[in-house]
């Protein structure tokens, strides 16, 4: 077990290390970032690195990864309905301060309706194979390995480590708050499924929101 919690460990560093290092070097992307072919390829080609590694440290075992059915279904959409208005609330309060909305720099300034292809590309790497890939990165392996000391330090870890992967400033209180919203449904049902379905629906919601805006 501690070989592989230090196998995580070291492909959550590598991750906020180079995303860190990207965000400093590079700054934002442009803003049709998500208008281009070669992001969505991109993106996949390097969730598929990080589910690969995931699969391996977990041996591809379900139980680690805690893919299975949610203890309640109707315990499980109350919640993410909770920890949905939570983020919002959050972002709203911090956005003042913080701007954290434009700190990533992903979300296009409008809809542009010749570009739909790559767009619906890109929408489905982040609002598909992102969730499933960070879901079972973070809330499935990271929160089993994490588990042996003790739930809440694996709910609070696993948060702070995802925030940190996504090497953002600004961002970085929304993203440990929607992990730790994240990791608390994961320990409440016992289950990755509702974190999935979650992550994915706020990640759409945001892509709506700033093509519609």
């Amino acid at each position: 077990m501690s070989g592989r919690t230090a196998g995580w460990g070291a492909l959550v560093g590598v991750l906020a290390t180079l995303n860190y290092a990207d965000r400093f070097a590079s700054g934002k992307p442009p803003k049709d970032v998500l208008y281009q072919w070669s992001t969505a390829v991109g993106s996949a080609v390097l969730f598929a690195a990080i589910l690969g590694v995931v699969l391996a440290l977990a041996n591809a075992r379900s139980d680690v990864l805690a893919l299975r059915r949610p203890a309640s279904w109707k315990g499980a959409v109350g919640q993410m309905i909770v920890v949905l208005l939570g983020i919002y609330l959050l972002t709203a309060a911090l956005s003042p301060l913080l701007h954290p909305g434009r700190e990533q720099g992903l979300t296009p300034d409008q809809w542009e309706p010749s570009r739909a292809a790559p767009f619906l590309a890109n929408a489905f790497v982040v609002c598909v194979v992102a969730p499933v890939t960070e879901e079972l990165t973070f809330r499935g392996l990271g929160f089993t390995l994490l588990r042996r000391f003790g739930a809440w330090t694996a709910v609070f870890l696993t948060a702070i480590a995802f925030g940190l992967a996504h090497g953002l400033i600004d961002a970085l209180p929304i993203l440990v708050a929607f992990g730790i919203g994240l990791a608390w449904i994961r320990l409440r049902q016992e289950s990755v499924v509702p974190g999935i379905l979650l992550h994915g629906t706020f990640n759409a919601l945001a892509l709506a929101i700033a093509v519609s805006t």
